[in-house]
Parts: C-alpha cells; sequence; structure tokens
C-alpha cells in the first residue's frame, strides 16, 4: 500500500520508510506529492496530546492530497521534568536551524534541566502516537507505541536522532544511537506503533480479499 507520511523530520522519514517497507508498504513524503511546505504547518501542533497532534496532521495532509495518510507525534518524557518536553520535544530549546543544530541544542537544554539529578530521577520514556486515515473526512485510527529508559549524563553513539545519544534503552543496555537500525526498530516507541499500524492494515486487507 502506498502511505503518505506526514513529515518533514529526515530521522523520521529514515525510520518509517524503512519500518513500512519491511510490511509491504512504500512511504510517501509531503515533497514527493508536490506538497510545498507552508505556514499553516507550524500552527498544526497545537493539542495537548500526541495523539490530538498526530490526527490534526493527519486530517491536513489527507485533504490536501486525498492520499492514505499516517501521522506521527510523538516526544521524550522525563521523571525528574514532570514529564517534559513531552509534546513540546522537537520545539523544547527554541533553538532554529538543521536538524542536527535543533537536535544539538534540545540535548544540551536536556542535559543542563538534570544536571546534578541522581540515576533513580533520570527515568525516561519515548512515547508515539500515529494516527492513520483512509481517506479525507473519514475518522482516524489511532496507534500507540512507547520505550523506557533512562538519560545518561554524555551523549553516546553516534546514530539515531533527537535525544537519542542521550537516552540508554533499558531493553537494549545501548542508546538508540548506538544501536543499530533493527534492534531500535525492534523496541521503539515509533516502531512499536508502526507494527500495531501495520497489523490493522494486514487485517484490512484480509477483510478486502486483495492487497491494499
Amino acid at each position: 500500500m502506498k502511505l503518505l507520511v506526514a513529515t518533514r523530520s529526515p530521522g523520521k522519514q529514515r525510520e518509517m520508510t524503512r519500518t513500512l517497507a519491511a510490511a509491504g508498504h512504500h512511504a510517501l513524503f509531503p515533497d514527493d506529492v508536490g506538497v510545498a511546505e507552508s505556514l499553516a504547518e507550524a500552527s498544526l501542533e497545537t493539542e495537548l496530546t500526541f495523539e490530538g497532534n498526530a490526527r490534526r496532521k493527519a486530517e491536513y495532509f489527507s485533504r490536501l492530497t486525498g492520499l492514505a495518510t499516517v501521522a506521527d507525534d510523538s516526544g521524550l518524557e522525563v521523571l525528574a521534568l514532570g514529564g517534559a518536553p513531552g509534546i513540546r520535544s522537537r520545539r523544547w530549546a527554541g533553538a532554529a536551524g538543521t536538524a542536527a543544530e535543533v537536535d544539538e541544542a534540545n540535548n544540551r537544554e536536556l542535559l543542563r534541566r538534570l544536571a546534578g539529578a541522581p540515576p533513580p530521577r533520570r527515568g525516561a520514556r519515548y512515547r508515539c502516537a500515529l494516527a492513520f486515515l483512509l481517506a479525507p473526512g473519514g475518522a482516524s485510527d489511532l496507534f500507540a507505541g512507547s520505550c523506557s529508559g533512562h538519560i545518561l549524563e554524555a551523549p553516546r553513539g553516534s546514530g539515531g536522532f533527537g535525544y537519542d545519544p542521550l537516552f540508554l534503552s533499558d531493553e537494549l543496555g545501548l542508546t538508540f544511537a548506538e544501536a543499530t537500525d533493527e534492534q531500535k526498530d525492534a523496541v521503539s516507541h515509533r516502531g512499536r506503533a508502526l507494527a500495531r499500524l501495520s497489523a490493522h492494515l494486514g487485517r484490512g486487507a484480509l477483510r478486502a480479499g486483495s492487497p491494499l
């Protein structure tokens, strides 16, 4: 199935391309279908939950393109910070620039806020909400994923994106920046949400009696 994936994040695009491809789906992105970035997109992430933001993005891009659309909203929640940065994860430090520059600023802000925090208070989790719309105007299906870990005092690894160099996965014993793509996809918040989406699409194909 061809899916419009409503994100302009290079890191998310890489992850969602390979994860959807492994399930037999082809990911398209806004630039692929001629949707140029606009100021209207800046007003989409105004809800107070990951689910609300994901739904708004899916509805917006589905309406523009008429395509089956999946949208992601995700972020990091840190125990000692009362769940912050949460839905503000990408914009937390207020930095501008390239994706790498924004990630670096956000990681510096995270380390600053956690300076001196003992290990028990450095617990964290990544959360992801995916909203899927088969066609414009329909009801969106929601799929969630999460994974637990701890925030290190210094970054490790050169892969991943966002807060991955500081997020030590409880399941892997590695930061997401140290893990291989396969390792990360198997346990990450986005990988788990995408697995649930893929299972939903597979059930739809069985009901229809033909490939989606």
